[in-house]
């Protein structure tokens, strides 16, 4: 059982997993837990079996394995690792307490953990705006890479939550000052209201 050699990162992906019971995109595990899985790290959790990561447009979308269901299994039974400051030590106690109620009750982490709530559409705007964002809360992104981003809303949806967001303090809905450089697909995902189309999209970090 791979259990001591990973990371803090790698750790807190495979237990918010874990704790969501569903597949969860970067945006998302941002979103609930503050992380992401990209890069080395998730090409070890991939390789160890421990996480299924699939491509859906621009982002992966990632699951706990049946491999990874067991690591966690195993996690809440051992001592919390070195360096893990007060709030893991804390994180590592309520764990192996976990542990202790599985084991008294012949229970199965699954029973436990169930799917958790999606989240909204106005919070899968802000999760996916700073997934796709390359200085969150500072640049822009197209409404082509987020209607990409959110291709399983129906556009009358995204629209309207678009505009419901608009007007709250930090959210920027805005038409391209530059419209020579738009393109056929700009002009195709732009949203309308207020009298003009909107492009682009910036959202401030609270």
């Amino acid at each position: 059982m791979p259990n001591r050699d990973l990371n803090s990162n790698e750790r807190a992906v495979l237990l918010t997993l874990l704790a969501e019971g569903r597949e969860l995109t970067n945006a998302e595990l941002h979103a609930v837990a503050g992380i992401k899985l990209d890069g080395a790290n998730r090409l070890r959790l991939n390789d160890l079996g421990l996480v299924d990561s699939e491509k859906h447009g621009r982002s992966f979308v990632h699951v706990l394995t049946e491999g990874g269901a067991a690591w966690c299994e195993h996690e809440l039974a051992t001592e919390r690792p070195a360096r893990s400051g007060a709030l893991g030590g804390a994180l590592y106690a309520i764990l192996g307490s976990l542990h202790r109620y599985v084991r008294r009750g012949g229970l199965h982490l699954t029973e436990i953990f169930q799917p958790a709530a999606e989240l909204d559409l106005p919070d899968r705007i802000r999760a996916s705006y700073a997934d796709l964002s390359d200085r969150p809360g500072e640049s822009w992104i197209s409404l082509v890479s987020l209607r990409k981003s959110l291709a399983d809303v129906p556009r009358d949806e995204l629209d309207t939550a678009l505009e419901k967001l608009a007007p709250t303090p930090g959210v920027h809905i805005q038409a391209e000052a530059n419209q020579q450089s738009l393109t056929a697909a700009d002009h195709e995902a732009a949203v309308r209201f207020g009298g003009s189309s909107r492009h682009i999209l910036k959202i401030e970090q609270p």
